[in-house]
């Protein structure tokens, strides 16, 4: 039997998310709003103004220890300050996990209450109760609901929320957190050049030996490499189980977690094989950034450049905390709710840097990381807009900073021309014929799409 416990301030959630996780995780769910006024009979709002604020919290604790009590394994949420009895956060944690949800922003929050996000009277609560609040050590700064998947993102939740799964890790993450991962059904190289059919089937077969049925699921936790392959396996596997992605990198909680896509590489190009394959959840947990090495946070950081540059300008700095994440991610989030499957054409944006990215990447031999290739393909693309037309030349410059100030490369390697990219870029999946649609950054909040005949010289 599992409990997790959704706390916070009022208006903060609770209950939305509650339900949203409930059913990515097959628990069941429960409000002990709703139970106190099952058992009175008198909405919350009325019991404050005719029986008084001790008079709630003593029901409150009933509806608490009845929910700690119940059989099998439930979602909870709790009261704004159902918690700040001792006795009933001692009963709360001793019982399952307390999950922490940070407040939005006054404005934010001030709008949900006078919109109906409160069933009481907050008044300044929020603020007397932020110590208390912060206390609790499993934090939750923001969550996104996508069709078919819920996105959180904090500190400290995968721990909190992945128990006994079937996981596959990658071998840095297997390592690195082996008192998490324990037993994995299935541990990955790390490395792009692992990224193969041949690794597909390796991990088919750990499914199998593992005995995983169709109402079974796998979970994820590595990099963007170990979740498209273990989304792909899970999309494939049984004409597909449901996954949870437990993205570990940088780069992979901003970029590849979210969005559905799922695959592998070929000889001729990057993510030829694939699937849609939304995981039901994605846990954004900022624990992981601690042990990875700077090259590797760096590599994030480009993905998080390529976002400012469709959204906004940069505004966070070397090492981002779960807001910045979540912030960040936000773009992304946006764009695939407008076009879950690339059918509208918007979700072509995300595709920033990344049709010379890729091919700087595979030209490189894979030697270049990801978010260096992208790095390198957002600056060139910034290049190619100027050549275009579509924006000034002082806008290269200013991009280029960007990177730079992340410690990325913002160059072509020695040797490598726009000429022989062209010959892989032809590869590209996106191309109709020997056209290629470039998504050109040609300011920060002004990304365009732009298809350009590789047949003939780029510009």
């Amino acid at each position: 039997m599992r409990k997790i416990f959704l706390y916070g301030p009022p208006a903060s959630g609770k209950t939305t998310l509650g339900k949203a996780l409930a059913e990515a995780l097959g628990y069941r769910f429960a409000d002990t709003d709703e139970m106190v006024v099952m058992a009175t009979g008198c909405n919350i709002s009325n019991l404050f103004a005719t029986e008084g604020e001790a008079y709630f919290r003593d029901r409150e604790s009933e509806a608490l220890a009845r929910a700690c009590a119940l059989e099998g394994d439930w979602v909870v949420a709790l009261g704004g300050g159902t918690l700040l009895r001792a006795e009933n956060r001692a009963l709360a944690e001793k019982s399952g996990t307390v999950i922490c949800l940070e407040a939005p922003g006054e404005q934010e929050l001030a709008e949900r209450i006078a919109a109906g996000g409160t069933s009481r009277p907050l008044g300044d609560k929020a603020k007397e109760r932020a110590p208390h609040y912060a206390s609790f050590p499993v934090r939750l700064a923001r969550y996104f609901l996508l069709d078919g998947s819920t996105v959180i993102v904090g500190k400290g939740l995968a721990r909190a929320i992945v128990k006994n799964e079937h996981i596959v890790a990658d071998e840095n993450v297997d390592r690195l957190y082996p008192d998490f991962i324990k037993e994995a059904i299935f541990v990955m190289p790390s490395g792009e050049e692992f990224k193969t059919p041949q690794m597909i089937m390796e991990m088919w077969g750990a499914f199998a030996q593992a005995g995983l049925g169709r109402k079974d699921r796998v979970v994820a936790v590595g990099g963007g490499v170990t979740g498209d392959m273990t989304g792909f396996a899970a999309a494939t596997w049984m004409r597909g189980i449901d996954w949870i992605n437990v993205p570990t990198t940088l780069l992979s909680m901003v970029d590849a977690s979210t969005g559905g896509k799922t695959g592998c590489d070929l000889p001729e190009g990057k993510n030829l094989a694939g699937a849609f394959h939304s995981p039901k959840l994605v846990i954004v947990d900022t624990e992981f950034l601690a042990t990875l090495p700077p090259e590797v946070l760096k590599c994030g950081l480009a993905e998080m450049i390529k976002h400012a540059a469709i959204g906004g300008k940069a505004t966070w700095g070397k090492m981002p905390d779960a807001r910045d994440i979540a912030d960040n991610l936000a773009v992304k989030v946006g764009i695939v709710r407008e076009d879950p499957f690339e059918t509208k054409g918007r979700r072509i944006l995300l595709n920033c840097g990344h049709t010379i990215g890729h091919a700087v990447e595979k030209a490189s031999g894979y030697a270049l990381s990801h978010g260096e290739a992208v790095a390198i393909g957002c600056v060139e693309e910034a290049k190619l807009a100027v050549r275009l037309g579509l924006a000034d030349a002082a806008w290269v410059e200013e991009f280029a900073a960007a990177f730079k100030a992340a410690e990325l490369p913002t160059e072509l390697p020695a040797g490598m021309t726009l000429m022989a990219l062209a010959e892989i870029m032809r590869q590209d999946k996106k191309r109709a014929g020997s056209t290629v649609t470039f998504t050109l950054p040609c300011g920060w909040g002004d990304v365009r799409p732009v298809k350009l005949d590789l047949a003939k010289p780029l510009p």
